[in-house]
């Protein structure tokens, strides 16, 4: 068996603890506040009739996010994700969706159609493929289009430590498939597709720690929705420097493609 076919049975595995964790209300207050610091960034630049991809879509998180943050659904909407189950509950639950199933190593999109590319914490599970996902994906970017992603990554090496010892320890987890990156090593990737960075936000830091995968760490998940504001009140102040990349557990990054002038 592949990793990439060991993924897909992992998550199918675990698709419904995953499901039920992301209705978490702490961790839905950390995921807002997470996203709409990011989107922000760029939200006056999108147009009206926008035209939204999700890669790796699971529960099709990506399309609430956008359309919440940015206060209007998209014109066209497609995902896709690896797991058939997620796949068939999403075609069932949400019909409305345009949703299907494919392997992102392998995936083409068409060229030029999307204003926003969205894939949130799918690349640390084919680590190996994730800068051919990238530059394959961002083949599907209008010029000036977004390509916005959500990974765990690590600054240093203690963090490092810490996180490939819960992969092992944690069934949530594949440690024979799964990995973060090092933060260069992702801010790489996108530069390698000649994408040029809006913002790269240190997401990970204590809120995140906390209340982001309540699925995976229910003994964190502690306290109300004040105390989860107040730890993103500090985490606020280390967002955008090195301070917090050095203690940052995940990155959230907004690219954008060339904007190509035709010259006269």
């Amino acid at each position: 068996m592949n990793k990439t076919e060991r993924q897909r049975e992992h998550f199918n595995s675990i698709a419904e603890k995953y499901k039920v964790g992301r209705e978490e209300i702490n961790h839905k207050i950390v995921k807002d506040i997470i996203w709409k610091r990011i989107i922000s960034t760029f939200s006056n630049t999108v147009p009206n009739d926008y035209k939204l991809l999700e890669a790796m879509c699971g529960y099709a998180e990506g399309y609430d996010i956008v359309s919440a943050h940015l206060e209007k659904a998209p014109k066209y909407y497609l995902g896709f994700d690896y797991s058939d189950n997620i796949i068939e509950d999403l075609s069932k639950t949400r019909p409305e969706l345009n949703v299907f199933h494919a392997d992102a190593v392998t995936y083409l999109p068409e060229e030029s159609a999307y204003d926003i590319i969205f894939l949130a914490g799918g690349l640390h599970h084919v680590p190996d493929q994730a800068e051919r996902i990238i530059k394959q994906l961002s083949v599907g970017l209008k010029p000036g289009g977004i390509f916005i992603n959500f990974e765990p990554t690590h600054a240093n090496p203690f963090y490092k430590f810490i996180r490939d010892y819960i992969y092992k320890k944690n069934v949530i987890f594949d440690d024979k498939t799964e990995r973060a990156f090092e933060i260069n090593e992702l801010k790489s990737f996108f530069k390698n597709a000649n994408l040029t960075a809006i913002s790269i936000q240190n997401a990970g830091l204590l809120a995140y720690i906390l209340y982001y995968n309540p699925y995976a760490f229910p003994l964190l998940n502690k306290g109300n929705g004040t105390l989860v504001k107040f730890f993103n009140a500090i985490d606020s102040l280390f967002v955008n420097n090195k301070v917090g990349e050095f203690f940052s557990f995940a990155t959230v990054s907004a690219w954008q493609k060339e904007n190509i002038k035709v010259g006269k």
